[in-house]
């Protein structure tokens, strides 16, 4: 059995005052049965990493932490950008790669996906591998050949050794951020492809072990019917993560 996973992507949300403040009340609301039973991580800025981690830390609250992007070089002359060494010290055990403002806003491209895949998995980190359609493309009805292609871009050159230690999170662009959610079956057919994909890729038994997470709008009132699907394992969530309310119900609903 796979074992649940609710991230949280606070997005460009939260000073380190702010994100003290939320972070302890997430640890106030964090009992044993999450860690024992799912994996649980939030992904703050990068200004952020270091002050909610110190929080989880004295509270030895058994959350992850994990950044929302990372370059490929260890270090360099990249102004603006964060390396894997950086956020591997800070504590960070995850980095989400791929995200789709990433690709939409700033130009990220499935090779530069692949590469900063391939530099946190060197690294000791698992990358969280975003993929996902916008809504011209799941009306021309070509979603499950566009986000499969995604797959075997972001995971080319990656061995199904180190393929294991990475998520993979579908998140249909049109129900990012806009309150619309895909139907748990609609989000149910895209994560059985992708993971019928890392199957062609690497074998039943990779694919099997490898957690699929749908991120989209997931909220309190929709996460149990995303959760009953065979193929989704859990959450890549926004607005409802910057809540420690609502991010605890969705927790809970993993367990």
């Amino acid at each position: 059995m796979r074992k649940p996973m609710m991230a949280g992507n606070w997005k460009m949300n939260n000073t380190v005052a702010e994100a003290v403040v939320l972070t302890q009340e997430l640890s106030n609301r964090y009992t044993d049965a999450w860690a024992d039973r799912a994996d649980v991580v939030i992904c703050p800025p990068f200004v952020d990493l270091k002050p909610a981690k110190t929080v989880l830390e004295f509270d030895k609250t058994r959350i992850a932490i994990g950044a929302q992007d990372v370059y490929w070089e260890p270090k360099g002359a990249f102004t603006g950008e964060i390396s894997v060494p950086m956020i591997k010290e800070i504590g960070c055990t995850y980095c989400i790669v791929g995200h789709s403002e990433r690709r939409e806003l700033f130009g990220e491209t499935n090779e530069d996906v692949n590469r900063k895949a391939k530099a946190l998995i060197a690294g000791g980190l698992a990358p969280i591998v975003c993929v996902g359609e916008s809504l011209a493309v799941r009306d021309e009805g070509t979603t499950n050949e566009y986000v499969c292609a995604q797959v075997r871009a972001a995971f080319a050159g990656i061995d199904a050794t180190d393929a294991k230690v990475c998520v993979v999170a579908y998140e249909p662009i049109w129900a990012i951020g806009t309150g619309r959610t895909a139907t748990p079956e609609q989000a149910e057919a895209v994560c059985a492809a992708i993971r019928a994909t890392l199957a062609e890729l690497y074998g039943a038994d990779v694919s099997e072990a490898m957690r699929v997470l749908y991120g989209g709008s997931m909220n309190p009132g929709n996460v149990e019917g995303l959760m009953a699907q065979p193929n989704i394992d859990g959450g890549l969530v926004g607005g409802a993560s910057l809540d420690a309310t609502s991010f605890a119900e969705l927790v809970k609903a993993c367990l």
